[in-house]
């Protein structure tokens, strides 16, 4: 019998009865077919994870729009109504097998990974580190574009009108990405915002326009659909970023997003269960809960079960996202409830593979 009975326990987040507290955390695929349709490939993968166990499924970043906001090629998108509904198999083949799917809304801003458009920011200022090959990329990233107040204004509308379309097309629920570096996030970190108007400057105005996707969401989709947000310090180009006023920046960021009503906040550390800071203290995700004043999913390194069931019990988080451990172990909740042994991950399973058997898991 399972000794995990925090994890394995039933949660309701929102207006979405969970069965257990196991998210399945959202992870580039690049499955995609190249005009951003989501295809029967992506509706295998996905359901394979609620046949698994996992009650809540997060999808890889969608791109919410046509003008700017793809990072990478073959990323699925949200854009149009072709690409809306061709999500609709893979909603259908998740809630099929009993699961919950929330789709991830993601804009690149300067984390641009191809040739279709010249990448814009809030500030004019090149991103740290090279493009990651994992996804195609190759070399330094270009300098973008410095977005004008008006682009700013089309950049929240088109977060908001994605999540409508996601909405209509049947999905349980929307992630704002935030974190990680891409475009929302570029404009919470000081390095890349150097603006000096109502959307920079400190930390309560660098976080603005986070605030106002969430707002503009709301207005959209109403006060009982399930909107999320997912935050870092780190990036995928910068993994050790910390918020320059630890944690006054934390209480500023999280109090500011507890204020537009989100659902849940979804923190992503490196290791969710270490301390936020450099001199110790609280996690990201305790200082999510303690700020924000809604639920908290933690993610990082928390694929040991052990991990997670003593994150949950200490009330750091009310549930857990699994990443890389769930792609070797697509039924990591049901394997927790069996008792049986778990796959241990390994980096060949983030590269592409041409096809798919029952015994596979996409990539």
């Amino acid at each position: 019998m399972s000794t995990y009975t925090k994890l394995l326990s039933a949660f309701q987040l929102g207006s979405l009865p969970l069965p257990n507290r196991a998210a399945l955390s959202p992870m580039t695929r690049t499955s995609a077919e190249s005009n951003g349709l989501a295809n029967d490939r992506m509706a295998r993968y996905y359901a394979r994870f609620a046949k698994g166990g996992f009650g809540l499924i997060i999808t890889e970043g969608i791109y919410p729009d046509l003008l700017n906001s793809q990072s990478y090629k073959n990323q699925p998108g949200i854009a149009n109504e072709e690409q809306a509904e061709s999500w609709r198999p893979v909603i259908q083949a998740v809630h099929r097998e009993g699961g919950r799917i929330i789709a991830q809304l993601m804009h690149a801003g300067a984390l641009v990974q191809h040739n279709g458009f010249t990448p814009v920011a809030p500030s004019a200022v090149k991103p740290v580190g090279t493009m990651l090959e994992d996804h195609g990329g190759s070399g330094e990233f270009t300098v973008p574009k410095a977005m004008t107040i008006s682009e700013i204004r089309k950049a929240i509308d088109n977060f908001a009108q994605a999540a409508l379309r996601a909405k209509l097309v049947g999905f349980d629920g929307v992630e704002v990405h935030a974190a990680n570096g891409y475009l929302l996030d570029q404009f919470i970190t000081n390095y890349t915002n150097l603006r000096t108007d109502e959307y920079g400057g400190s930390t309560e105005r660098r976080i603005r326009i986070v605030v106002e996707v969430l707002e503009a969401i709301r207005d959209v989709v109403g006060p009982e659909y399930t909107v999320g947000v997912r935050i870092s310090q780190g990036k995928v180009n910068d993994i050790h970023h910390k918020w320059a006023n630890g944690i006054e920046d934390a209480k500023t960021i999280f109090q500011k997003l507890g204020q537009a009503h989100p659902t849940y906040i979804h923190t992503t550390e490196y290791k969710a269960f270490a301390p936020a800071f450099a001199d110790g203290g609280p996690t990201l995700a305790e200082l999510a809960a303690k700020y924000g004043g809604v639920p908290v999913i933690a993610n990082g390194k928390l694929g040991e079960p052990e991990k997670a069931e003593q994150l949950l019990t200490a009330n750091s988080a009310d549930l857990v996202a699994i990443g890389t451990s769930a792609l070797v172990n697509s039924d990591w909740v049901n394997k927790l409830k069996e008792g049986a042994e778990l796959n241990h991950f390994d980096h060949r399973f983030l590269h592409p593979i041409a096809t798919l058997r029952d015994d596979e898991v996409i990539v």
